[in-house]
C-alpha cells in the first residue's frame, strides 16, 4: 500500500469508522478524541495534536466540514477545503483517524465514538466542553491542553491581509 493510500485510509466515515472503533476496542486501545477546524495547520496545531495523542493509544480527530465552518466562522472560511484539511491531518503520525462532521458541534460524533479521553484547548473549562457528560458518565476523562502563544489560523489570515 502506498503512503498516500495509508493517509486516505485514516479518513473514516460510516461503517468503516464503526469497524475501526470495534477493532480498537477489541484490542483494548485507549481512544482519545479531539475536534476542530484545523483550517491552516500550524505549529500550535502540531503541538496540541501530539500532546493529545500522548494521552492514549489512538487519537481520533473530529473535523468540521466546510459547511459547518462557514456557519461558525462566516463566508470566506475555510481557507482549505475539508478534503485537503482531512488529508493533512491524516498524514500526521500523531493522528490515528480523521472523521468529518457537519453539525455545529461534535456531540453526535462523541456519542458514537465514546472516547476514553476527550481533549480541547485550555480556553475551555472541562465541564463546558461538548461531550463532557458523555465521556465522564462512562468513567472517561476530559483534559485541556494549553495553546502555543501566538499561533492561530485567524492570526495567520490577518497577517497575510497586511501584505
Amino acid at each position: 500500500m502506498s503512503k498516500l493510500e495509508v493517509i486516505k485510509n485514516k479518513i473514516l466515515a460510516g461503517d468503516d469508522l464503526q469497524r475501526q472503533l470495534n477493532y480498537w476496542r477489541f484490542k483494548a486501545k485507549k481512544i482519545v478524541f479531539t475536534n476542530g477546524c484545523f483550517d491552516i495547520v500550524h505549529r500550535g496545531h502540531v503541538e496540541y495534536l501530539a500532546q493529545a495523542s500522548d494521552l492514549g493509544d489512538v487519537l481520533i480527530v473530529g473535523l468540521n466540514s466546510d459547511a459547518s465552518i462557514r456557519r461558525l466562522k462566516g463566508e470566506g472560511r475555510p481557507v482549505n477545503d475539508e478534503i485537503a484539511r482531512a488529508e493533512v491531518l491524516a498524514s500526521m503520525s500523531a493522528v490515528g483517524a480523521v472523521v468529518l462532521f457537519d453539525e455545529n458541534t461534535p456531540k453526535e460524533l462523541i456519542e458514537l465514538v465514546q472516547p476514553d479521553v476527550l481533549v480541547k484547548g485550555a480556553d475551555y473549562k472541562p465541564e463546558d466542553i461538548v461531550g463532557y457528560d458523555t465521556v465522564t458518565k462512562k468513567g472517561g476523562e476530559v483534559v485541556t491542553i494549553t495553546f502555543v502563544d501566538g499561533y492561530s489560523t485567524t492570526n495567520i489570515i490577518n497577517k497575510t491581509k497586511t501584505f
